[in-house]
């Protein structure tokens, strides 16, 4: 780190090469990246809360995805994390299998025929089940002929606690600097350099690389960028079964069960604490990084209640905790990967995690550390540009559900 120089009785900004804006999954993850290429060249601004979307004891991770640039991703992320492990000694990967789940005849059959679609088109396996042979493999469920299934086994769980921990620690060892709850007021041009100025001073830079979530467009409105966002307000419930050794890691997988438009129910086995974790995806209300609340609610926790009673009834039991967190999604529901280059700031990178990137946070920090230092990336990341029309098209009709087509919404046989 280059110390403070006095110019004029004044302290100059301190500079570096690259600075990251965001302290979750992202965030730490291209820190992480970042500081094993650049070392001591690398700031990372920690907002030093856990009011965003990426803390948590697990998340999903899977190569069950909606599209094959999803799946692509999700191969490249798990040999990310596996270099994280490697380098740390720690495991942060569980893999238990995963299962897709809907009914026959509904739209939700058809997401999950979306997902089978992408994981052909990318040589995933994966198998199909149903009714009895969803049973003998997972006794802990109660299924009926109407069910179908796909089953994935390098599906798990996360540990994202431990994730972010081990990404910013590492980055520590690395060099890389943290500033804590330095929040960020603005970033302007000095020179051919970026300025960003914090509640902690002012630092200049070469490459800005913004992770901030919800908090994306306050940092972005100062060089002249808005991503059309929606902010939600998620909870995920910990149930403590009586039933525990049914719902290890080791004996019961994650699952998604997809009804279609409505929110789908996921699941995770017991991981960090005595609880079995349920939420619904994208179901919260509209609003603000100020004016969310940390107050759990009810009718939201009874609906996926009612959905794992009548797919696994052992799971449930009193409620340990409810959490509440952020989603920030675009109307397409798609990540947005880009920079700043329309308004005069090319070295302005961002990444918008759309409320379901915590699984690829390993390989979206390894991207975007590869767009800081070589301007561009060996992913495939044009898909998540900010050229598309539900980005660019204020009347683009918003649907936050992965796997739902144009077509599947207007055929005739639903």
């Amino acid at each position: 780190m280059q110390d403070e120089l006095p110019v004029g009785g004044m302290s100059a900004p301190k500079y570096y090469d690259y600075i990251v804006v965001g302290c979750g999954g992202i965030g730490s993850a291209t820190l992480y990246w970042l500081a094993r290429r650049a070392g001591k060249k690398v700031e990372k601004f920690n907002l030093g809360h856990e009011n965003g979307g990426s803390q948590d004891h697990s998340r999903i991770i899977r190569l069950s995805y909606s599209g094959p640039e999803y799946v692509e991703l999700a191969k490249g992320t798990y040999k990310a994390w596996a270099e994280a492990e490697r380098e740390s000694g720690l495991q942060v990967v569980y893999k238990t299998g995963g299962l897709d789940i809907t009914k026959r005849g509904t739209l939700g059959e058809k997401m999950v025929e979306h997902y089978a679609e992408a994981m052909d088109a990318a040589n995933v396996r994966y198998e199909r089940l149903e009714g009895e042979s969803l049973r003998h493999k997972f006794p802990q469920f109660n299924p009926t002929p109407e069910w179908v299934c796909l089953y994935q086994q390098e599906s798990g769980l996360v540990d994202a606690a431990m994730g972010n921990a081990i990404h910013t620690q590492l980055a520590r060892l690395h060099g890389a600097t943290i500033v804590e709850n330095a929040a960020v007021m603005k970033l302007t041009k000095q020179g051919n350099l970026t300025k960003v100025s914090t509640t902690k001073g002012d630092f200049l830079c070469r490459k800005v690389i913004i992770t901030a979530g919800a908090w994306m467009n306050e940092v972005l409105s100062s060089v002249g960028v808005k991503i059309p966002l929606t902010v939600t307000q998620e909870q995920v419930t910990y149930y403590a079964t009586p039933h525990m050794k049914e719902f290890t890691k080791e004996s019961f997988p994650v699952f998604c069960f997809r009804p279609g438009l409505e929110p789908s129910v996921y699941a995770l086995p017991i991981h960090g604490n005595t609880g079995f974790k349920v939420g619904l995806d994208a179901a919260g209300p509209t609003v603000t990084a100020s004016t969310r609340t940390f107050v759990p609610d009810r009718e939201r926790e009874l609906r996926a209640e009612s959905v794992i009673a009548e797919l696994c009834p052992r799971a449930l039991g009193p409620i340990l905790c409810t959490k509440t967190c952020l989603y920030a999604m675009t109307p397409d529901r798609h990540f947005v990967i880009d920079n700043c280059r329309e308004t005069g700031y090319p070295d302005v990178i961002f990444c918008c995690g759309a409320g379901h990137a915590y699984k690829f946070a390993g390989v979206l920090g390894k991207i975007l550390s590869q767009l800081a230092v070589d301007g561009r990336s060996d992913f495939d990341i044009s898909f998540f540009n900010m050229e598309r029309d539900a980005i660019t098209d204020p009347s683009y009709k918003p649907c936050f559900r992965l796997g739902i087509r144009e077509q599947d919404l207007t055929s005739s046989k639903l």
